[in-house]
């Protein structure tokens, strides 16, 4: 099987009905689809990981929509080009044409003034943008440009979804249809794809041309085996960059700053935004250090802030003495579970009443009713605390948060029981 068009990019979806995943968006009647039912799609921030449609989204609306297409990628282009492009849209809406639609590939790349020289157009309709992006746009695009687009965020691909891709391409491709392709285990192509579609053909392809080769049919050791020894092929479209954050996010979860650190080497010798690390920090410092060491949120916030101050190179030192902190800190997903386990008690037990002794009372009707009269204000009584309800009646003496196995959380723990008693098992 000999072809220079990879995998991936024979098979990008052409239709709304080829596209594979985000139902939110392109179900039927979900947003998208009724947009393009009324022919008028408003401009837009796609927000998701790599691999999950992005790019073949907004070819498939302008092609559904048949307007002029624009195509920028914010890593090879500047205000010249988007100012190039908007001279053009206007030519053609001059001559009655329909709106064109610029999209703008990683627009997080894009700088202040090169997102500045996009909104008038986007403000006067001159053009519909569409930008993608695997960074938050809350952070990464301006306010000014953001308040003008919609923001639809797209997810990982589910199992079944991938499980349906391969088994298209082994239908549909010009190429592996003509072959006898014997797939006996899924788990492997399932596991290293991380729900990223095009990641998921390179390794689909890569794995099927060695199956070929060798005469031997696709397990998961196969698979495994395949990439690990052809991982230069396999990472060929930049894939790589997830994985190394990946390595480094567990490396400072695992305790280990020798290996933090390396990988943090490796971001910043291959050109990593300090930014995009910094944010990293500063999750990590809740989600995997939180109340074991509280001084962790801290730190990485102030490095979060200096790094947008001070930029390259100095901002290597401030980042290397946070990783190697963080790393060596006591760790608790204490804080994590506890929203994690609340957001889903909200979930399924609904919109239960707020008890009538926490409910606010700014008019005499609610005091009327009792609203908050029998609340009890913890700095009236000794040591600032007094036994009272909080939660919903239904859920009296749920537990949500349970404190770490850290020296700082047992302390906060030995609290809580002291108050509480025995009410949350403490």
């Amino acid at each position: 099987m000999v072809t220079k068009i990879p995998l991936a990019e024979r098979l990008r979806p052409k239709t709304i009905s080829d596209y594979v995943g985000q139902q939110h968006l392109v179900g039927e009647d979900a947003v998208l689809r009724n947009a393009l039912k009324q022919k008028n799609i408003p401009s837009m921030i796609l927000w998701g990981p790599p691999g999950v449609g992005k790019t073949s989204l907004a070819f498939i609306l302008a092609k559904e929509l048949d307007r002029p297409f624009f195509s920028l990628s914010a890593i090879q282009s500047g205000v010249k080009d988007v100012r190039e492009v908007i001279d053009k849209s206007e030519r053609l809406i001059a001559f009655n044409q329909e709106q064109p639609i610029l999209f703008i590939d990683e627009i997080h790349r894009f700088s202040k003034s090169q997102q500045d020289s996009l909104l008038g157009a986007v403000e006067k309709g001159t053009i519909t943008l569409i930008g993608a992006t695997t960074e938050n746009p809350s952070f990464e695009v301006i306010s000014a440009l953001l308040s003008r687009c919609q923001v639809y965020v797209l997810e990982n691909l589910t199992e079944e979804e991938l499980i349906f891709l391969i088994e298209r391409a082994l239908k549909e491709d010009e190429f592996l249809s003509k072959e006898k392709v014997d797939i006996q285990e899924y788990e492997a192509l399932l596991r290293l794809s991380g729900g990223d579609a095009r990641r998921l053909y390179n390794v689909l392809e890569l794995v099927v041309n060695a199956s070929l080769n060798l005469g031997k049919p696709i397990t998961n050791d196969f698979v495994l085996q395949q990439v690990q020894q052809n991982m230069a092929l396999y990472d060929k479209t930049g894939e790589q960059h997830y994985d190394i954050i990946s390595a480094f996010i567990k490396s400072i979860r695992g305790s280990d700053p020798n290996a933090a650190v390396y990988w943090l080497a490796r971001m910043i010798e291959g050109g990593e935004d300090a930014k995009f690390i910094a944010r990293r920090l500063l999750i990590l410092a809740s989600e995997d250090i939180g109340n074991a060491n509280p001084n962790a949120l801290l730190l990485a916030n102030t490095c979060f802030q200096a790094v947008n101050v001070i930029g390259w190179p100095e901002s290597r030192i401030i980042l290397s003495q946070t990783v190697t902190y963080l790393a060596s800190s006591p760790k608790s997903n204490a804080s994590y579970e506890a929203i994690g386990n609340a957001q889903a008690l909200v979930k399924k037990t609904g919109d239960l009443s707020v008890p009538l002794h926490l409910r606010n009372a700014p008019t005499k009707l609610m005091k009327d009713l009792d609203y908050g009269a029998s609340y009890k204000y913890a700095h009236s009584y000794p040591g600032n605390f007094v036994e009272q309800e909080f939660m919903p009646d239904k859920l009296v003496g749920k537990t949500l948060y349970e404190p770490g196995n850290n020296p700082s959380e047992a302390k906060l723990r030995e609290s809580l029981k002291a108050k509480w008693k025995n009410k949350y098992g403490y």
